[in-house]
C-alpha cells in the first residue's frame, strides 16, 4: 500500500466500517503520522479488542497517546451545536439577567472609580472666566488638581515594571531536585531562555499590556490577567482584563468560589466572523450590534482621553460579548455519578452576544479526567495592591483619594486668594454718575476716568478687604501632602542629606521603613505572577507545538515528549525577588556581599560574587567583562613581570637594610652597656669621685653614641616611608624601632 514519502503509515485492523477493504477478511485503516524514528517493539503491536481485532502502530507512538490527543479537542468542543435552540434561549436569558444583577450590585464601586479618574488630573481644564470680552474672573476660577494621587500611581508603576518586567524576560526556572545533574541544568536553562524569548519576542503584547495593568493596579487596587489559548493567534496568551470588565457576583470573596464570573469584552464583527469560520462560535446570523450601555467609569475614561465611543454607523460598532464562567445542568449533558444522573451543576464557559441574545458557544470548563466531581479550570489571575474587605481590593485611589481632594481644595483656595489679592473687587456708591462699565483694569502707568458726581473718589469707591494667601494654610497643605505620601508609601527617605556620618544600620532601617508598604505589595504581585506562569505552562502542555513553532533559533531542539517532561520537572517562577522591591535595595545587598567577600576571601568565590554584582547593576551577560579561563593560566606580559621583579627587589633591599640596622643598633647598645659598666667600675675604685678628664671623655662618648642612634633612626624612618612593599617591611621595622624608641612608633614615619 503506498504511503506519503517521509511518513510511516499506521495500520489499524478493526471491524469493517468505511475502511478500504484488502482481500476478503482483512480491514485496514490508513492514518498517516510523523515518523519520529522510534523502534520500540512495545509500541508496534497492541491487542485491545476482545474479538481478536488488533491495533498496530508503526511510528513508535503509543496508541493510547493518539487517542488522548484526538479526544482532547473533542472534549472542549462547542456543545452549543448539539443543544436544542429552546434550551439555549433559556440559558442566555438566565445568564443575562444574572449578569445585569451583578453589574447593578457594584454601581457605587464603579462611581468611585469614575471620581478617582478625575482626581488623576489627566484632562486639561482651563480656569473659569466670565463671558465678557475682557474675560474677568468669577468665583472659583482655579481648576488645578494636586498631583498626589497621580505621583503615587506613577511611582508604583515605574518601580513595579522594573521589578516584574526585566529586560531579559520575566521567567526564571526553578529545579527542586536534590541532586541536579548537568543535563538537567542545561535543559532548565534552555527552557528558561526560550520561554523568555516567547514572552518578549513572540508574544509581543505581553510587556506593554502588563505595563498598562500595573498602572490600573496601583490606581484601583485590583487587576486581572486572563491566560488562555487564543484560536486566532494559535498560541497561549496572557492578557490584562480591567476590573471594570470582569463582573463577579456580589456574594463572592475570591474567584474560586464565585458563582458566576463574566468577562465583558468588545470585539469587532470581523473577529466574531473569523471565530465562526474556525468553529469556535456557532455559525449563525447575528443582528446588527446595538450601542453599548457604558457605565460612568467607561464614560469618564473616554472623557479623560478626549474621545467619544458612540457611533451612529452600525458597521463601526464593536459587538459586546459576555463570556460567562458558570455552573449549569444542561439537558443531554447531565452529570453522572456511578452511572446515575446526579443533578449536579458542572462548570461551563458560555459566550453570549448581548445585542442578539444568542449563545455563541458552550464549552466544558473542567478536565476530562475530573468527571467524578468536576472542578472549574482556572483562567483568571487576580493581582492585589492591598487586600480589601470584599472581593475588590484597596488601591491608591482609596488610600489617597480624600487626601487628594483636600489638598486640591486648599490649592485652589490659595490660588484664588492670590488672584483676588492682585485684582481686588470694590463697591461703588449708587449716588455716583452712571458709568459705562463697573469693571476697571488699570494697566501699569495708566489711569481710568471715574464719574463720582462730585463726591471724593475715596468715598465713592471702597475696595473689598481681600487678604493675601495665608501662610498657615500653605503649611497645612504641606503637612496634609506629606501625611498622604507617607500613608501611600511614596515618601522619600532622606538618608543621604546632611547625614554623611550616619551608621549603616540606621540608614538601612530608614530605607526599610520607607519601603515597607511597597515590599508587601511586591510580594503579593510575585505570588500572582507565579500563578500566571503556572497557567501559562498548562496551556503549553495542551498545545506544546505553539512554544517553539515561531522561534527561529531555539536554545534546544524541542519535541513534544521532551517539552512535556521539562514542564513536569521544573517550575516557572518570576525573575523578581519577592524580598526586594527596588533597585536600591538590590544594590545594598550586593554591597554587603562584597564586604563579606573582602573580609573573609577564603569563604567566597570571587567570580560568583562579581557576577551577581554585575547582574544587579543591569548587565545581563557579566562574563563579557571577565578574563577568559584560558588567560588565567597564561604567563603575564614581560612589562608586568619586570614591574613585579622590581617590586620584589625593592622589598628585598629594604629588608636587608632593615636587618643591618637592627644588627648595628644591637652592637651600639652592647658597647654602650660595656662602657657604662667600665665607668661604673672606675668610679667605684675612685673614692674621691670621677676626675674632670674622665667625665669629659664619658660625655664625648655619649654624644658620639647619640649621633649614631639618630642616624639609625633616620634610616629606619626612610625605609618605613618606602613606597614599595611597606605593608611587608613594616613588621620587620617595628621591633627595631621599639628597641630604639622604647615605645611603638606611629605608622607612616610620624
Amino acid at each position: 500500500m503506498p504511503a506519503t514519502p517521509g511518513l510511516v503509515p499506521n495500520i489499524r485492523l478493526d471491524q469493517p466500517q468505511d475502511e478500504e477493504i484488502l482481500g476478503d477478511d482483512v480491514v485496514v485503516e490508513i492514518i498517516e503520522g510523523d515518523n519520529d524514528g522510534s523502534d520500540d517493539p512495545a509500541n508496534l503491536l497492541e491487542i485491545e479488542h476482545p474479538d481478536g481485532s488488533i491495533s498496530i502502530s508503526l511510528d513508535g507512538r503509543p496508541i493510547e497517546e493518539k487517542a488522548a490527543s484526538a479526544d482532547r479537542s473533542s472534549w472542549f468542543r462547542n456543545l452549543a451545536e448539539e443543544i436544542e435552540p429552546g434550551i439555549l434561549t433559556m440559558i442566555a436569558s438566565d445568564l443575562l439577567e444574572g449578569v445585569r444583577d451583578d453589574i447593578d450590585s457594584r454601581k457605587d464601586w464603579i462611581d468611585d472609580r469614575a471620581q478617582g479618574v478625575k482626581l488623576l488630573g489627566l484632562k486639561i481644564e482651563v480656569p473659569n472666566t466670565q463671558g465678557t470680552a475682557d474675560g474677568a474672573p468669577i468665583e472659583g476660577m482655579s481648576k488645578v488638581r494636586h498631583p498626589l494621587l497621580l505621583e503615587a500611581v506613577l511611582r508604583f508603576q515605574a518601580n513595579a515594571r522594573s521589578e516584574m518586567l526585566p529586560t531579559d524576560g520575566p521567567v526564571k526556572i526553578r529545579n527542586d531536585s536534590n541532586q541536579p545533574t548537568l543535563p538537567q541544568d542545561m535543559l532548565a536553562n534552555a527552557l528558561q531562555r526560550d520561554l523568555n524569548h516567547y514572552l518578549t519576542a513572540t508574544a509581543t503584547e505581553y510587556y506593554p499590556d502588563t505595563d498598562r495593568m500595573l498602572f490600573m493596579l496601583g490606581f484601583g487596587g485590583t487587576a486581572f490577567k486572563k491566560v488562555y489559548f487564543c484560536p486566532l493567534r494559535n498560541r497561549p496568551v496572557s492578557e490584562t482584563v480591567d476590573a471594570d470588565d470582569l463582573v463577579v457576583s456580589n456574594d463572592a470573596t475570591d474567584l474560586s468560589n464565585a458563582k458566576r464570573v463574566t468577562h465583558r469584552t468588545y470585539v469587532r464583527p470581523s473577529t466574531v466572523k473569523r471565530l465562526q469560520i474556525l468553529g469556535v462560535y456557532r455559525d449563525i446570523d447575528l443582528s446588527t450590534p446595538k450601542e453599548a450601555d457604558r457605565d460612568s467609569y467607561q464614560r469618564e475614561i473616554d472623557a479623560q482621553q478626549g474621545i467619544k465611543s458612540e457611533t451612529f454607523k452600525p458597521d463601526d460598532r464593536d459587538r459586546e460579548l459576555y463570556e460567562c464562567y458558570c455552573e449549569l445542568d444542561i439537558l443531554g449533558f447531565e452529570h453522572r455519578y456511578k452511572g446515575k444522573i446526579s443533578g449536579l451543576e458542572v462548570p461551563y464557559r458560555v459566550t453570549i452576544d448581548v445585542s442578539s441574545r444568542e449563545v455563541l458557544s458552550i464549552v466544558r470548563n473542567y478536565n476530562e479526567d475530573d468527571q467524578e466531581l468536576p472542578t472549574a479550570r482556572e483562567t483568571f489571575v487576580k493581582y492585589t495592591f492591598v487586600p480589601g474587605m470584599g472581593f475588590y481590593d484597596i488601591g491608591l485611589l482609596h488610600i489617597l483619594g480624600n487626601t487628594t481632594n483636600a489638598v486640591t481644595a486648599a490649592w485652589r483656595e490659595l490660588l484664588d486668594a492670590g488672584m483676588y489679592n492682585n485684582f481686588p473687587g470694590f463697591l461703588m456708591a449708587d449716588t455716583g454718575a452712571r458709568q459705562n462699565t463697573n469693571i476697571f483694569r488699570i494697566p501699569p502707568g495708566g489711569g481710568a476716568l471715574v464719574k463720582t458726581n462730585g463726591m471724593p473718589l475715596s468715598q465713592a469707591i471702597m475696595p473689598l478687604p481681600y487678604k493675601e494667601p495665608s501662610g498657615a494654610l500653605m503649611s497645612l497643605v504641606t503637612q496634609i501632602a506629606d501625611t498622604g505620601m507617607r500613608v501611600g508609601g511614596i515618601s522619600e527617605a532622606e538618608v543621604g542629606e546632611g547625614k554623611a556620618d550616619a551608621p549603616v544600620g540606621t540608614t538601612l532601617a530608614l530605607i526599610e521603613q520607607a519601603t515597607k508598604v511597597l515590599n508587601s505589595v511586591h510580594k503579593r504581585m510575585h505570588t500572582s505572577q507565579a500563578k500566571e506562569f503556572q497557567l501559562l505552562a498548562q496551556c503549553f502542555r495542551e498545545n506544546p507545538e505553539s512554544f517553539w513553532q515561531r522561534n527561529k533559533r531555539p536554545a534546544y531542539k524541542w519535541d513534544e515528549k521532551t517539552f512535556r517532561d521539562a514542564l513536569d520537572n521544573y517550575e516557572f517562577v518570576p525573575q523578581a525577588d519577592p524580598n526586594t522591591a527596588s533597585q536600591s535595595q538590590r544594590l545594598m545587598k550586593i554591597a554587603a556581599l562584597k564586604q563579606l567577600a573582602t573580609a573573609t576571601p577564603s569563604l567566597y568565590d570571587p567570580i560568583a560574587v562579581d557576577t551577581a554584582a554585575l547582574q544587579a547593576l543591569g548587565w545581563s551577560n557579566p562574563q563579557q567583562f571577565m578574563v577568559p579561563p584560558q588567560a588565567l593560566a597564561e604567563k603575564p606580559p614581560p612589562e608586568m613581570l619586570k614591574a613585579m621583579a622590581d617590586i620584589e627587589n625593592s622589598k628585598s633591599n629594604a629588608a636587608a637594610r632593615m636587618m643591618d640596622s637592627q644588627t648595628r643598633a644591637k652592637e651600639i647598645d652592647a658597647k654602650i652597656a660595656d662602657d657604662q659598666a667600665r665607668f661604673a667600675l672606675e668610679a667605684e675604685k675612685s673614692k674621691n669621685g670621677m676626675s674632670d678628664k674622665m667625665m669629659d671623655a664619658h660625655n664625648d662618648h655619649q654624644n658620639r653614641m647619640s649621633q649614631e642612634r639618630i642616624q639609625l633612626i633616620d634610616l629606619a624612618q626612610d625605609i618605613l616611608q618606602h613606597p614599595e612593599g611597606v605593608a611587608m617591611i613594616e613588621p620587620l621595622i617595628r621591633p627595631a624601632l621599639e628597641e630604639i624608641y622604647g615605645v611603638p612608633p606611629k605608622p607612616g614615619g610620624q
